[in-house]
């Protein structure tokens, strides 16, 4: 099919069947004439900023937990402070094992990206329960019973917390509908059902079945057009087959559109590309389609990752004026990218709506915090100068540790609205 070809109302059905992406090396960073090899102040560096990061992560569990007043016995103490110092020890090397491109041991990942998710939820509760602790030790409330009692707390908390997180990252996720009203939008295209899937994260935890179940609740939408923003899965299309080809009984009367996200230059960008065309889908890599219904049009855009071009992927990049190219620019665009920050530039194309994902809503809080100082929106509608607005999802899936902590999935129904302000 052409960049600009244009897809008929029929209804489609197939039946078909992460790694961090580094950015460019600063200068020093090279080979320094090694013949390529990382330089040692520059590795040294590295893993000094590795311990300080875990040192943070253990240092408020143990103070709260083993350490604040609370005077356990000694066996309790060292016990416990072992075991901070063996996932501090082994964490480096579960991840490298488990994450690093092209691997196969999923079992290491699975136990790096769990016990990175406890921990996380350990050092933000103790964080908290070390103020309470503070508190009421300012209003002379007792000594050791009070710091035993905060250190139960944190422990009931967190382990409440993990449970019903991954409770809520593992089930199907609950539809989030939305009307989006589009000026420029046709009276024939008034009311178009668009659902958005986007970080399904396909990983080391097998989800074939759960990756079933979503196709038959985005079947149950009846949509006219489906988009996947990116972030498909963790690993190689070869490794994530069976995860993946639930996807290609997704139904849609319109289209089927995906993009690249930041995780897919890790595991064979390019491969996932051809996979999803393999399941049918239109891979909207920098180009577009139109789609009609009732005498009108709306041009269907999607752009790579914007880390794409810094992944050495070859003819990857972030283009959209590539991807709008011979669009007839009269029409409204859906433009998918999977990144929100990636909207100035859709303002500046006088884009009508973005679709992205990428933010998870944070996924385990307080991160969304964190999160926001690198995004301009962690999830929802959003409007963005004149014309263009951003919808960001929270994610259909999960990356790394199998929890959600009030950042619930979902899969989204966008209802598109014609005319109004």
């Amino acid at each position: 099919m052409a960049d600009s070809g244009t897809l008929d109302g029929t209804d489609t059905e197939d039946g078909a069947g992460s790694a961090h992406v580094p950015g460019p090396r600063a200068p020093g960073d090279g080979d320094g004439g090694g013949g390529g090899r990382t330089p040692r102040r520059t590795v040294l560096r590295r893993l000094g900023v590795l311990v300080l990061a875990l040192v943070l992560l253990c240092l408020p569990p143990w103070w709260t937990l083993l350490a604040s007043g609370a005077d356990w016995p000694l066996p309790v103490v060292l016990a416990g402070t072992a075991v901070l110092l063996a996932w501090m020890v082994g964490f480096p090397f579960l991840m490298v094992a488990g994450h690093r491109p092209r691997s196969r041991d999923d079992r290491a990942a699975r136990i790096a990206d769990t016990s990175l998710g406890v921990v996380w939820v350990l050092f933000t509760w103790s964080v908290l329960g070390g103020l309470a602790d503070l508190l009421l030790a300012g209003f002379g409330v007792g000594g050791t019973g009070r710091a035993r009692l905060v250190a139960a707390a944190v422990l009931l908390v967190s382990a409440v917390l993990l449970a019903w997180g991954h409770h809520e990252a593992m089930r199907v996720p609950r539809v989030r509908r939305l009307d989006v009203r589009l000026p420029r939008l046709g009276a024939g295209l008034d009311g178009t059902r668009v659902v958005v899937l986007a970080d399904t994260h396909y990983g080391p935890i097998d989800r074939a079945a759960w990756s079933a179940k979503v196709t038959e609740a985005v079947n149950a939408l009846a949509a006219d057009v489906v988009v996947h923003a990116g972030d498909i899965a963790d690993g190689t299309p070869d490794r994530r087959r069976a995860q993946s080809a639930p996807l290609g009984a997704v139904r849609a009367a319109l289209a089927r559109v995906y993009v690249t996200g930041n995780h897919e230059y890790g595991g064979e960008a390019q491969g996932w590309l051809d996979r999803m065309a393999e399941l049918g889908w239109e891979a909207l890599h920098n180009r577009h389609v139109v789609v009609e219904r009732g005498g009108d049009a709306l041009v269907l855009a999607g752009v790579d990752d914007v880390t794409a071009a810094s992944s050495g992927e070859a003819g990857h990049r972030a283009d959209l004026s590539g991807a709008l190219a011979g669009a007839d620019p009269q029409l409204p665009v859906l433009l998918v990218a999977h990144q929100p920050k990636y909207v100035p530039q859709a303002v500046a194309a006088g884009v009508d709506l973005q679709v992205s994902g990428h933010t998870h809503g944070g996924q385990i809080w307080p991160f969304r915090y964190l999160v926001r100082l690198d995004q301009p929106v962690v999830q929802g509608l959003s409007r963005h100068g004149e014309r263009t607005q951003l919808y960001t999802s929270r994610g259909t899936g999960f990356w790394g540790p199998p929890f959600r902590v009030f950042a619930p999935s979902e899969i989204t129904l966008l209802t598109l609205r014609a005319g109004g302000a």
